[in-house]
């Protein structure tokens, strides 16, 4: 049995993977890998993004000081969650019209999508629109979903002792 004869409609053989890399200036072709510090599609790496083939860099410092970027005021993140409890607040009212019991369940779902985008995204819509987002401090990533759903679980518990939690950044 032969092995299959694979051109390009040129009639060129296609290169072997991992061949080598294209000359400078010219950007990999769709599939393969940037060459070694080379940015995929000539974009410079956002905040949290490593260039291709380099391991994440801490965002604390030796001596615990946040290397990553400027933290959010507290006014912003007050401005976020505001946002966020009106549009929770219409989405339960609005259901509460047709059903109580459908309102709570809206109300949970709400609860726990809030609590996924920002394990996934760093963002809820309030956040987003405020322009801030929620990153671990050792490395500058997002939490992860299941970091984010335990982080709203925990919020409730901020809220208990007078929302001693909320205020304590002030």
């Amino acid at each position: 049995m032969s092995t299959p004869d694979f051109t390009k409609p040129s009639g060129e053989p296609f290169a072997a993977p991992g061949g080598p890399p294209p000359p400078s200036g010219e950007q990999p072709s769709y599939g393969q890998p940037p060459a070694y510090g080379q940015q995929p599609y000539g974009q410079p790496p956002s905040y949290g993004q490593q260039p291709y083939g380099q391991a994440p860099s801490a965002a604390v410092g030796p001596g615990g000081e946040w290397l990553g970027p400027p933290l959010a005021s507290w006014g912003l993140r007050l401005a976020g969650y505001l946002i966020d409890t009106v549009l929770s607040t219409v989405v339960t009212l609005v259901l509460l019209a047709v059903s109580e019991p459908l309102s709570n369940a809206a109300s949970l779902i709400v609860f726990l999508v809030f609590g996924y985008m920002t394990g996934t995204t760093g963002q809820t819509p309030g956040r987003r629109l405020m322009g801030i987002k929620v990153l671990r401090m050792q490395d500058g990533q997002v939490l992860g979903a299941g970091l984010g759903i335990a982080r709203q679980f925990c919020h409730i518990l901020d809220a208990i002792p007078l929302l001693l939690g909320f205020f304590w950044p002030l």
